[in-house]
């Protein structure tokens, strides 16, 4: 089994622990909530009949959402049980999205529709190996004039980890773009009490010069970079809640650092 396949079967694992995590607040989302962020919705815009393609879109509320707000919506994802779920969730919510189970670098294979938005967030580059073979299946999928939009963790924000009440740089902003990470997990980021059985997970940390010239050789044109002083979680303990940026965290005691970002491109 290669690293994308044995990344696919931990999503698998962590699919049900999601499911019923608080965290993720499926119930809050069956009630009506709308899961996007501030940053996202402002980028997209009014997207009421647009296509849309959001690509590793895990259970799919974030695909769900971009339907409630009238988009045609096709959600991809590398998990078998995640995408089980979303169009689960798409028969109770009563939406009209698909959902494909594929691998990123396989999706030309099983779609060949173009989009007018191709749509990406949220903790995704690290599960891919090849960027460049990412940002052509981005280019496969936008119609002339389309928009792709990501938001992102900031890699500069993963250089650094937080010993006792004091962040420190503690690991390479670049060797492990090439030769990834091998790191052992026991549970998911969204439940500290329930486990799985002890398993590797393959990451890849990029620098901001791969992910946006990856885009840039692929043929898409760059029509805006921004970046944030908040995290859309609480990456270090010595972050608290956002008064101004709902649904963010910060350092209050600290200077500002960039935290996530997001890019604009078209084709």
């Amino acid at each position: 089994m290669d690293k994308i396949d044995s990344n696919r079967e931990l999503w698998n694992q962590f699919t049900p622990i999601h499911e019923r995590s608080e965290y993720y607040d499926l119930e809050g989302f069956l009630s009506g909530r709308n899961t996007l962020k501030s940053i996202e919705l402002q980028l997209l815009g009014d997207i009421k009949n647009s296509s849309i393609l959001h690509l590793q879109c895990h259970f799919g509320m974030d695909s769900l959402s971009l339907a409630r707000l009238g988009a045609r919506v096709t959600g991809v994802d590398i998990s078998d049980r995640g995408i089980e779920l979303a169009r689960e969730l798409n028969e109770r919510t009563g939406l009209n999205a698909r959902f494909i189970r594929s691998n990123i670098y396989e999706l030309d294979t099983v779609l060949e529709e173009r989009f007018d938005i191709v749509f990406t967030s949220y903790g995704i580059l690290c599960w891919l190996n090849d960027l460049d073979g990412w940002a052509a299946t981005i280019k496969n999928h936008l119609k002339e004039g389309g928009r792709f939009i990501i938001v992102e963790q900031h890699p500069l924000a993963d250089i650094f980890d937080q010993t006792e009440d004091r962040i420190e740089v503690t690991y390479s902003y670049f060797d492990f773009a090439k030769t990834g990470l091998e790191l052992k997990v026991d549970g998911s980021y969204a439940s500290e009490s329930e486990k799985i059985a002890p398993r590797i997970s393959y990451e890849w940390q990029h620098s901001l010069e791969d992910i946006i010239n990856a885009l840039i050789t692929s043929g898409l044109k760059l029509t805006r970079f921004r970046e944030y002083p908040f995290s859309m979680y609480r990456k270090f303990p010595l972050m608290e809640p956002s008064e101004k940026d709902e649904g963010y965290w910060i350092f209050k005691e600290m200077p500002e650092m960039p935290l996530l970002f997001s890019i604009e491109a078209s084709l």
